[in-house]
């Protein structure tokens, strides 16, 4: 087992703030900062303070509960499919579209195998414009 599935694995207390950001990220396609997220659960008038929304989010990325993605220097979140996937992200509007990388996970195997490594995790980001910001 991996360290990834070892993580994922190991239960996770359930607490009124992660049910509440569960929710919330489960009600959205889109990737939020944490901000962004504390400022829509105080508009719905549910109190959790900034530094328990920035904990429980990393909590849950650690048990693969929700994708984090770096995007301009600051940390995204979204519930994701539960398969190992990448991301295509919008430059402009953020924008994702999850995409499958058959080829990368080849590579990713092969170099791993050249090298000896074992127990090889990745990710991958693509970023660029969307469509409907390309006609903008």
């Amino acid at each position: 087992m991996s360290a990834t599935e070892q993580r994922s694995a190991a239960p996770q207390r359930s607490t009124r703030q992660r049910r509440a950001l569960a929710a919330l990220l489960n009600e959205s396609d889109d990737f939020h900062s944490a901000q962004e997220i504390h400022e829509i659960l105080r508009e719905r008038g549910e109190a959790m303070g900034i530094a328990t929304v920035y904990r429980t989010l990393s909590s849950m990325a650690e048990a693969g509960d929700v994708d984090v993605l770096n995007h301009s220097g600051e940390a995204i979140y979204r519930r994701c499919s539960t398969e190992h996937h990448h991301h295509l992200v919008c430059r402009q509007c953020g924008r994702t579209v999850e995409i499958a990388g058959p080829a990368v996970e080849r590579w990713t195997q092969s170099v791993s195998r050249e090298h000896g490594f074992t127990d090889v995790s990745h990710s991958l980001e693509l970023f660029g414009l969307c469509p409907v910001c390309q006609q903008a």
